[in-house]
């Protein structure tokens, strides 16, 4: 339901590539479907706000969902889109990404099970893996260390392989091609 991770990654990460089509229909009807499951209801500004991250495919900042609802809702205000990522906070729907201050869909529409999240500090993407002995295990260590998590979500930063690639070739020489030929003959 949101694409491929951007590289070769394994089974159990996830990426937060948008939906698009069929696919977007599927998933906003399996939230509804999991919140009425909770006896909530998937308003239709919060089901907007949900499609708006699907489709966005990468963590959004609070204020980019706000122009995009105001180009559908001329008259939306601030509280409007933050109480419908509060409810999607809280029914499991969606990640707050602490670090950039900004929003990405949970994996699994249907159990958030608060893998690590893997954000690319440049273009936004955002991985969950979903490894719970690792993530067991990392806090395990954290609380050896005597500290407590202040909350469900453990992130880590860096620069996904699309951002990486892109990277490598802004840096390579005009007209010089990285292969393993050229690297031996230097």
């Amino acid at each position: 339901m949101h694409g491929e991770t951007h590289g070769e990654a394994p089974d159990h990460a996830h990426s937060h590539d948008g939906a698009h089509g069929a696919s977007l229909e599927s998933a906003l009807a399996m939230a509804e479907a999991y919140c009425r499951e909770r006896g909530e209801k998937l308003t239709p500004i919060r089901r907007k706000v949900l499609e708006l991250l699907l489709a966005s495919g990468r963590a959004t900042k609070a204020y980019s969902l706000l122009d995009e609802m105001r180009q559908i809702h001329p008259g939306s205000a601030p509280p409007t889109v933050y109480r419908a990522l509060d409810f999607l906070l809280s029914a499991g729907l969606i990640h707050r990404i602490e670090s950039i201050n900004a929003f990405a869909v949970c994996h699994d529409l249907t159990q958030c099970q608060h893998g690590i999240l893997v954000v690319c500090q440049q273009c936004g993407n955002v991985t969950e893996l979903n490894e719970p002995k690792l993530r067991q295990a990392l806090v395990a260590q954290i609380e050896a260390a005597g500290y407590r998590l202040a909350g469900d979500g453990i992130e880590l930063k860096g620069l996904c392989a699309q951002c990486q690639a892109g990277q490598a070739s802004q840096s390579a020489p005009p007209g010089a091609a990285a292969t393993p030929a050229t690297a031996a003959q230097s």
